[in-house]
């Protein structure tokens, strides 16, 4: 079983192999141009210096038989002696170019060309001198003889010769041309592809390293990019590698399992300190209550308390002087104020009980008159300060409705009317429409009235107006009123305006509507 694979050595090893692969194909091409190079030395140093050389001999030569004719020509003894002179710089000339051309390396082909061509010349070169020989002897016309003829054919046998080998020396020139053409050209060929293999082979480890390495740890970027985003909803590609990548992706999971469950964590958290909040806020608001209906106990109860401690201490005071009819009144007032007492707690039960949904609705027969005077009395004794006033007009001998839940209904109205209002303002109660089907009351206020944006919460429990921070109370209230109301079938109406007072406008049918038993 093999082991585990390393990215390391896996690119070490592509790194290598570039490394590798430049070093091969910069010894295969400097191979190649140094064919280029062999054969354009071979003609740059053979060919060329021998079509140099062979020029220079022919040239020579020409110019050594101008000489020839020169000196035969020549009248005067310095005339001669410059034409001798010249041919034997010539002839120098000659025999240096000779030694160059024998000193290069030659075929076969080419040395029995040029030794053919030796031999010529210097036959010319004989027959050159005696001619030259007969000039300097005063026989000009035996010369110029022997030079129109025998020294003329000797020369055209040399300079063909040398003709035959300048026409091999050019030809052999052109085929090494071609020859270093079609080596440059095949090595150019086989240099582009060595270039094209070695460019596949990079591709090929390019896309190697792309598939196997820098695509994956691209996407486990990705994933750790979205776990630092809280997305734990993630694939994680490459746990199975046995390489550093695999590594990598089993070490991302873990994290990735270690950040969901801290997000579990934290939601359980969350909801714990949202239970214990609301837990908190439970016990903040039956604090708020229990502390309400303490005060509100306390104030329901003082009227009628003070009104049983009043008629006591005259009772004890003019116990020696009441008559019979005095000690009938105030025994009754006392009876009066310990009824009113009852009440007063029975509607505190019956309320609780209604807010808990343990209520029970009992109706009969109520006379509405007496249930709303006896309320407007209530108030003016338990607040002096204000001025209820009543306009009952022609009301119902009767309507069919529980009378403790009527009484808590209109009795909280009546109360919010009273709290929200300055002291002296008027507190109006009115009947404003009365006949066989519905009873309609109104209580009106000139208070601080309602802010507009609460008027769509009042009915809601625990609710209070942001304008009734300094008043009193539970938010209990409207909320109890407007249970009463569906368990009698009625609606109630609200019209206010902020800082001028409310109307609360109750609707109650006749014969209220059965409810719960």
């Amino acid at each position: 079983m093999s082991g585990p694979r390393s990215i390391r050595m896996v690119l070490s090893a592509a790194s290598l192999l570039f490394l590798l692969l430049m070093i091969g194909l910069g010894v295969f091409s400097m191979q190649r141009l140094g064919d280029v190079n062999r054969v354009s030395d071979e003609i740059r140093n053979q060919w060329l210096q021998d079509i140099r050389l062979i020029g220079d001999l022919n040239n020579y030569m020409s110019d050594y038989r101008t000489g020839e004719g020169t000196q035969l020509l020549s009248s005067t003894a310095m005339e001669l002696t410059a034409s001798e002179k010249q041919i034997a710089e010539l002839d120098a000339r000659v025999i240096r170019a000779q030694r160059s051309y024998e000193a290069q390396p030659h075929e076969n082909s080419e040395r029995r060309l040029y030794d053919e061509f030796a031999r010529a010349w210097a036959e010319y070169k004989v027959i050159a001198a005696q001619v030259l020989a007969l000039s300097h002897s005063g026989v000009k016309s035996d010369a110029v003889v022997m030079y129109m003829t025998t020294s003329r054919r000797a020369f055209d046998m040399a300079s063909d010769t040398l003709g035959r080998l300048t026409d091999q020396t050019v030809s052999k020139a052109r085929e090494a041309s071609a020859r270093a053409a079609g080596t440059y050209l095949q090595d150019s060929r086989l240099i582009v592809a060595a270039m094209l293999v070695a460019t596949c082979l990079v591709l090929v480890t390019i896309i190697y390293i792309t598939r196997s390495i820098s695509r994956p740890m691209l996407k486990l970027a990705r994933g750790m990019q979205a776990l630092a985003a809280h997305d734990t909803n993630i694939s994680i590609p490459g746990m199975p590698r046995d390489d550093e990548i695999g590594e990598m992706a089993r070490s991302v999971a873990v994290f990735r399992d270690n950040a969901i469950a801290l997000v579990k964590s934290q939601n359980r958290l969350i909801e714990q300190t949202a239970a214990l909040e609301e837990t908190l806020e439970n016990e903040r608001r039956v604090t708020a209550e229990q502390r309400n209906f303490v005060t509100m106990t306390s104030h329901e109860f003082r009227t009628p308390l003070t009104v049983i401690d009043a008629q006591a201490q005259r009772l004890i005071k003019l116990k020696d002087r009441l008559s019979p009819s005095d000690l009938l009144e105030r025994a009754t007032r006392i009876r009066s104020a310990v009824t009113r007492l009852t009440g007063i707690m029975d509607s505190l039960l019956g309320s609780s009980q209604l807010l808990d949904g343990q209520a029970v609705y009992h109706p009969r027969e109520v006379d509405p008159a007496a249930l709303l005077r006896e309320i407007c009395q209530l108030h003016r004794e338990t607040s002096g300060r204000t001025d209820i006033r009543e306009d009952f007009g022609e009301l119902p001998s009767v309507i069919h409705g529980d009378p403790k839940l009527l009484f808590a209904l209109f009795s909280n109205l009546l109360s919010n009317a009273i709290k929200y209002s300055r002291a002296g303002d008027p507190v109006e109660v009115t009947v404003t429409s009365v006949n066989s089907e519905e009873l309609t009351v109104s209580i009106r206020d000139h208070g601080i009235g309602i802010a507009e944006g609460d008027r769509a919460h009042l009915f809601e429990r625990y609710f209070r107006g942001a304008n009734a921070a300094g008043v009193t109370g539970s938010g209990l209230g409207l909320h109890l009123v407007a249970m009463v109301l569906e368990l009698h079938g009625g609606r109630i109406e609200v019209e206010s305006h902020e800082g001028a007072g409310s109307s609360f406008v109750v609707h109650l049918p006749a014969a209220a509507a059965s409810g719960a038993g």
